[in-house]
């Protein structure tokens, strides 16, 4: 794998995708590039696990100070809860600031039950979420996961995460198994986690094609540490 990887390298390879794949479907316009006049095909946010030692207020100073109007969101602190109210309170506040919830997660499928997998398509259905990040699912799981894809509309892409992870440690061993599904399941590439797992990122996004719904970008300062790096998604 090619360790000299530059961002521009891999967000023309991501654009290529990005223009005519189901990333650009629930995203909304992109303001124009300073450079052509023309729309980037590249949505840009922040994955609030990035912000996750602050609370959601400061979180959107944050956010207003960067210029970033698109999140995928997380139940970590306050900044998307499961309890519904308390949901629709930081949706309120979202929705003040102007930030869009573009992705939740990384969400965990712990049971290969109906009930447990239909809470979390609720809570992403009460945000107007698209995509779901899923971090865990177990090939077993899958077939009931399609089930609520196919019943709710809502994307799943399943996060690698590296080498320890030991059914999904790169992008390409989630497209071996997703590519008989439905194609609402797909991939969110974890750039660092890829890197780290010895896969090429740009090979790996070209693989993906359509089936890739959010990508987390590092910027990584050591290959061998998968703690040292933050997170950002497209």
């Amino acid at each position: 794998m090619k360790k000299n990887l530059t961002r521009r390298h891999l967000l023309q390879s991501g654009a290529l995708l990005a223009a005519g794949a189901a990333v650009s479907r629930s995203a909304s316009a992109a303001a124009p590039s300073e450079e052509t006049g023309k729309p980037c095909p590249i949505q840009l946010g922040i994955a609030t696990y990035t912000f996750r030692n602050f609370t959601r207020d400061r979180m959107i100073a944050f956010l207003k100070d960067l210029r970033i109007s698109q999140i995928n969101a997380k139940d970590v602190k306050d900044h998307l809860p499961t309890d519904p109210q308390q949901e629709e309170e930081a949706l309120k506040d979202y929705s003040a600031a102007g930030i869009k919830l573009h992705a939740a997660g990384a969400i965990y499928f712990r049971k290969d039950e109906d009930e447990d997998i239909r809470a979390k398509f609720e809570y992403c259905k009460r945000a107007g979420i698209g995509v779901i990040v899923a971090g865990d699912p177990t090939p077993e799981t899958l077939p009931r996961v399609e089930k609520f894809v196919k019943e709710y509309d809502i994307r799943i892409a399943i996060h690698n995460h590296g080498p320890e992870d030991p059914v999904w440690p790169s992008p390409l061993d989630i497209l071996k198994l997703v590519n008989k599904y439905d194609p609402r399941i797909g991939c969110c590439i974890d750039v660092g986690h890829t890197a780290r797992a010895g896969t090429d990122v740009v090979e790996a996004i070209h693989a993906a094609g359509p089936r890739l719904f959010n990508m987390h970008i590092k910027d990584l300062a050591d290959f061998k540490s998968k703690e040292r790096g933050n997170t950002f998604y497209n």
